[in-house]
C-alpha cells in the first residue's frame, strides 16, 4: 500500500494507550463522581423514611422476649396502656414491670403522649413485660423515625434472644447430670 492512500478505512484509530502516552506519561485520575459521567446527586444519608401509620392513626409492631410475643399498637393520646384488655396496673401488678414498659417513652421524652393497646401471649410476666417494651420501641420508631437513634442507643430495639436451654437426654435438666453413687 502506498502512504498517500489515506482513506477513512485505512486511517489508524488511536487507542487509549496512545492518548495516555501522548500526554507526557500522565494518566487521568478520577477525582469526582462527575468524572465517571454519573449523576452528582446522591440520596441524602440523613433522609429518614416516612412514618408508617394506618388509617386509624396507629403504628403497629411486634415485640418478643423469651417465649412471650406482644402485638403493640400506639397512637397519640393521654398515656393509657392496655394489656390484654386490662389496664397495665392490674395486668402488671409489680412496679418493676410497669417501669420496664415505660422506659422507651422516658428515653424518647414522650411520656403520657401515646396510648398503647397490646395483646401478649406466652412466657411469664417478666418476659411479657420485655416483649411489650420491645414492641413499644419498634412502634415508636415506625411512628416517629427520628426516635430511632435514642432508642437504638438505649438497647430497646434489640431483641433479647436469650431463651431457656432445652433438656438433653441422659440429664435431669439441661445440664444437671445424675447424682453420683459410689456404691
Amino acid at each position: 500500500m502506498a502512504e498517500d492512500d489515506k482513506t477513512p478505512e485505512n486511517e489508524a484509530i488511536p487507542d487509549a494507550t496512545d492518548a495516555d502516552t501522548a500526554g507526557k506519561g500522565e494518566s487521568k485520575t478520577i477525582t469526582d463522581l462527575a468524572d465517571l459521567g454519573g449523576s452528582t446527586e446522591e440520596a441524602a444519608p440523613d433522609a429518614l423514611p416516612g412514618p408508617k401509620i394506618d388509617s386509624q392513626g396507629r403504628s403497629y409492631a411486634t415485640g418478643k422476649r423469651k417465649d412471650a410475643i406482644a402485638r403493640v399498637w400506639i397512637k397519640p393520646g393521654t398515656g393509657q396502656i392496655t394489656v390484654n384488655k386490662r389496664p397495665q396496673e392490674t395486668y402488671f401488678a409489680r412496679p418493676v414491670l410497669r417501669m420496664i414498659i415505660g422506659q422507651p417513652f422516658a428515653v424518647a421524652a414522650r411520656i403520657n403522649q401515646f396510648d398503647v393497646v397490646c395483646t401478649v401471649k406466652g412466657g411469664g410476666l417478666s418476659g411479657q413485660a420485655g416483649a411489650v417494651r420491645h414492641g413499644i420501641s419498634k412502634a415508636l420508631t415506625l411512628y416517629e423515625p427520628a426516635l430511632r437513634a435514642p432508642l437504638k442507643s438505649g438497647g430497646f430495639l434489640t431483641r433479647d434472644s436469650r431463651v431457656v436451654e432445652r433438656k438433653k437426654y441422659g440429664r435431669h435438666k439441661a445440664r444437671r447430670s445424675h447424682q453420683f453413687s459410689k456404691r
